[in-house]
């Protein structure tokens, strides 16, 4: 059983996101989406509401789950059974900064390997921070979220 984690904070998600999983689909037979409590970060939504849009994006995926944890990731994979880690690349930058943290995650467990997928083009630019700073602005970041994100933002 081919079990990944899909760590990050996700806040809020973007269709950059949802475009990883869909593509790491195949490679695996189960996909945790793992929805980081983050004691360094202070999030705009709730972790309980990021865990929820992912939910009710892929409700009719039974190969993708979602779940909230704290703590070292590589720790949560051993939780949950995972030996591989999957990582959204969009920019040289982005892979050197994951690539620190997966040779960190190496040494805490070998057994545990890390996945990088790049980014479609079309998502290069969808970053949550940009995605916050748009919301709370009063702009609007339909474009950069999935449209289960959107219509829980226009409730609010």
């Amino acid at each position: 059983m081919r079990i990944c984690l899909f760590p990050g904070t996700f806040d809020p998600v973007t269709l950059g996101h949802v475009d990883i999983i869909i593509r790491a689909k195949p490679l695996f037979d189960t996909i945790v989406i793992g929805v980081g409590k983050n004691s360094s970060k202070t999030p705009m939504f709730s972790a309980e509401q990021r865990l929820k849009w992912f939910e009710d994006i892929f409700k009719d995926e039974p190969g993708i789950k979602a779940a909230v944890y704290e703590g070292l990731t590589i720790n949560f994979c051993k939780e949950i059974g995972a030996k591989f880690i999957l990582r959204g690349i969009r920019y040289v930058s982005d892979f050197e900064y994951e690539k620190t943290i997966a040779d960190a995650n190496r040494t805490l467990d070998a057994s545990i390997e890390t996945i990088f997928l790049t980014g479609e083009p079309k998502y290069t630019s969808v970053a949550s921070t940009i995605v916050r700073d748009i919301i709370r602005n009063g702009g609007d970041a339909s474009p950069f979220l999935p449209e289960v994100v959107v219509e829980s933002l226009k409730k609010k």
